[in-house]
C-alpha cells in the first residue's frame, strides 16, 4: 500500500512540477520570432497593467472608428476608453477576505466561468499603472475594434447586456467566452494584440509577460 502511494506521489509530482517551468518558459518566449512589418501606423493602441490584469486602451474616437456610435455617453465622453475581460463574479465583486479568495480563486481558474467586459472612461492614461502604447496601421486597428465589439454578448435583438448601472464612467457588460486558467484576462488581451499584429508571449497567462513582449512592428515607408 505504501509502495503504491509512493508511486502515485511520484507520478503526480512528475506531472505537476514541470508545469510552472513550462509556463515560465512560455511567458518568456515570443509567440512569433518575426512579425509582419506595418507601414503608415497612425493609430494608437495602449496596453495597461494593473496588478495581475491587462487592459486594452484606445482613443474614444479617431478618423477610423468612433466608440460613441456603439456605447453610451458616460464611457465615451473621455479621451480614452479602456476594455478589460475577466471572470464575472471576481471582476465585479473582488473578494476581500482570505477565506473567500482561495475557493473563489480555485473556481475562477479551474472551472469555466461566465465572463464580463469592463468598459472604463479614461480622461488620460494612468500614471499609476504600467502603460505601453504602440502605433498600428489602419487595417489592424479596425480589426482590433471588431475583436472588441465581438467580445460583447448580445441579445437576440442585437443589444448589449449591461450588468451594472450604465450611467457611470465604468460599466460591466456580459461578455462572450468562458474564463478559466487556459483563457484568462491576459489571454484575451493577447488575442486582441495578435489581431493588431503586436507580438505576444507564447503563453499569455501573466500580465508581466504581455507587457514584456509589447513592441511596435512599424517601419517607415520607403
Amino acid at each position: 500500500m505504501k509502495m503504491q502511494l509512493k508511486k502515485w506521489l511520484i507520478v503526480t509530482l512528475s506531472i505537476m512540477l514541470p508545469m510552472p517551468m513550462l509556463f515560465a518558459i512560455g511567458s518568456l518566449l515570443p509567440r512569433t520570432w518575426r512579425t509582419h512589418a506595418q507601414v503608415g501606423c497612425q493609430y494608437k493602441v495602449c496596453v495597461t497593467q494593473t496588478d495581475i490584469h491587462t487592459n486594452l486602451v484606445v482613443p474614444v474616437q479617431n478618423d477610423a472608428f468612433n466608440w460613441q456610435n456603439y456605447l453610451p455617453k458616460p464611457v465615451t465622453r473621455s479621451q480614452y476608453i479602456g476594455f478589460g475581460w475577466g471572470e464575472r463574479n471576481w471582476y465585479m465583486n473582488p473578494p476581500a477576505r482570505l477565506e473567500d479568495i482561495v475557493p473563489r480563486g480555485f473556481r475562477a481558474l479551474f472551472l469555466p466561468n461566465p465572463a464580463a467586459l469592463r468598459v472604463q472612461a479614461l480622461d488620460r492614461l494612468s500614471d499609476r499603472d504600467e502603460v505601453k502604447c504602440i502605433p498600428v496601421e489602419r487595417s489592424r486597428y479596425l480589426a482590433l475594434m471588431q475583436f472588441i465589439k465581438q467580445s460583447f454578448q448580445r441579445t437576440e435583438q442585437g443589444f448589449l447586456v449591461p450588468l451594472t448601472d450604465s450611467t457611470s464612467g465604468t460599466i460591466f457588460y456580459e461578455a462572450t467566452g468562458r474564463y478559466s486558467l487556459v483563457r484568462n484576462s491576459n489571454h484575451w488581451t493577447a488575442e486582441g494584440l495578435k489581431i493588431a499584429n503586436v507580438n505576444t508571449p507564447l503563453w499569455a497567462g501573466l500580465s508581466w509577460a504581455i507587457m514584456h513582449h509589447v513592441e511596435a512592428s512599424c517601419r517607415s515607408p520607403q
